[in-house]
């Protein structure tokens, strides 16, 4: 189904609207968290009665307003066919679970093959980004920008860790950058990381692997405020996952060689096959 620019309009009012409904229920979430217990999905992997909540909430609106558009939650999993919601309800949740101010609901909208709409909101700050593909990015309704940085060693990356690749390889992306002079840090959430690339804040943002709900909306941030990305769709990242790079452009390729993933050439696309449902653990 390919939708025109009409449905896309529509499609953007309800995702502003949605990321900001989100945020009151997480913000509330948040709240409340501070010192309760904390469920565990797996090694590092947090849950908590927000990430369902909010999931449930943005799902039950999106089947409400667009009964005919797909969904992919991060906690139940989904149907993405050929438009797609992706979601990630709390990202960031280990600094949620902690009371730190560092997490945010991501919303992706893909449809006619690319990722369309992407708003990710952090709650505790009070900090929305947006992008449309082909109509610039903002945070709270203002233009940004990657950052202007070129010497290497003025640079300040942040590197995501993921249990789904060897340790081995992390470290020595790790080391690369660190010899090369770069400032190196870990934020907690894949999604904030990449809309701190599209706000300036930071210069690039990799990680071996991630998912589509942690990411798609932040690389069209990226995108769409100047800077460069890996591909991702097109290597069937939107239900298998894969790697993930995001930087300003005079020193993308500097964090493409340190961390082994490489730089987008093309529209970053689904592939032809068809997608399929996908559950997570």
């Amino acid at each position: 189904m390919i939708l025109d620019d009409l449905a896309i309009d529509q499609r953007e009012a309800f995702c502003l609207d949605l990321a900001r409904s989100a945020a009151t229920l997480a913000l509330d979430g948040f709240e409340r968290q501070a010192g309760q217990p904390v469920g565990m999905k797996g090694p590092q992997d947090y849950l908590t009665e927000t990430d369902g909540a909010v999931e449930r909430h943005v799902r039950a609106r999106i089947a409400e307003a667009f009964p005919a558009d797909g969904f992919l939650g991060e906690e139940t999993g989904g149907i993405p066919g050929s438009t797609a919601w992706v979601v990630d309800p709390i990202d960031g949740t280990a600094n949620f679970a902690r009371a730190i101010p560092h997490f945010c609901i991501s919303i992706a909208f893909v449809a006619n093959g690319e990722v369309q709409l992407g708003a990710i909101l952090n709650p505790a700050m009070d900090e929305l980004y947006f992008a449309r593909k082909g109509r610039g990015a903002s945070r709270n309704g203002k233009p940004i920008h990657v950052s202007a940085t070129t010497e290497l060693q003025a640079t300040s990356f942040e590197l995501g860790w993921s249990n789904r690749v060897p340790l081995a390889r992390y470290i020595a992306a790790l080391t690369a950058l660190f010899e090369a002079g770069s400032n190196v840090r870990r934020g907690a959430s894949g999604a904030m990381a990449l809309a701190y690339v599209a706000d300036g804040r930071t210069d690039g943002y990799a990680e071996l692997h991630m998912n589509s709900w942690d990411c798609l909306a932040g690389l069209l941030l990226v995108r769409e405020a100047g800077g460069v990305t890996g591909p991702f769709l097109c290597l069937g990242g939107l239900t298998e996952g894969a790697a993930v790079l995001a930087a300003s452009p005079a020193v993308a390729s500097a964090l493409a060689t340190a961390t082994g993933i490489p730089l987008l050439t093309a529209p970053d696309t689904l592939p032809a096959a068809p997608l399929t449902n996908l559950r997570t653990a």
